[in-house]
């Protein structure tokens, strides 16, 4: 059995990528990434559901020996993501999905050079506006600095292994499936099958 691929998906804000992640088809080997955060339960959250929960100290523990593949400080709460939740799920064959901001998404290609990095976009930039202020629930000046936002992560979509526009989230999903798809013929990715041939050539 093949590895599974950790996948990050990133985006700005009207990009649609957290409907995009809750489209993807768990049945089609897809695991969601489960953050570790030390803000309390919220009613009908479960641990090993939607978090990992965890004590301040508990978190440091795991900060400090490497055990977060990227982690960050929101509202006053420690949030970050367990390496040993995706390798588990990676060496049951799982394709892991991780929805991170752009800078974290680059944190852990540094730590984890397999991973494959898809940057989200609308098919245009009028669309993206048009999202963002079609939800109604921020003010303009909410919606502009995630606009100024946007176009300062737009300047990093070369870092990423690919981009995939978002005119349409079943479209989306298929390009996101398309990619894995090919991913996973790489040989790096296929070393069990290389060295039986390579024993049979032997």
């Amino acid at each position: 059995m093949n590895k599974g691929v950790l996948i990050i998906i990133s985006g700005p804000s009207g990009s649609g990528k957290g409907t995009v992640v809750k489209a993807l088809p768990p049945e089609e080997g897809y695991a969601l990434s489960i953050s570790v955060t030390t803000r309390a339960p919220r009613e009908g959250e479960v641990d090993g559901r939607d978090y990992f929960f965890r004590t301040e100290e508990e978190f440091a523990r795991m900060r400090d020996n490497d055990e977060l593949l990227e982690h960050i400080l929101f509202v006053g709460h420690n949030y970050g993501t367990p390496k040993f939740y995706m390798e588990q799920k990676i060496n049951e064959g799982k394709n892991v999905v991780l929805e991170i901001e752009v800078n974290g998404a680059l944190q852990v290609k540094e730590k984890y050079p397999d991973s494959v990095l898809v940057f989200l976009i609308p098919p245009t930039w009028d669309e993206l506006k048009r999202r963002l202020i079609g939800r109604g629930t921020e003010d303009l000046n909410t919606i502009e600095r995630r606009i100024k936002r946007a176009q300062d992560e737009i300047t990093l979509i070369e870092q990423y292994d690919y981009l995939v526009i978002n005119d349409e989230v079943e479209n989306a999903v298929d390009r996101i499936g398309t990619i894995i798809a090919a991913e996973q013929l790489k040989p790096k990715r296929s070393m069990n099958a290389i060295n039986l041939f390579k024993g049979a050539v032997n």
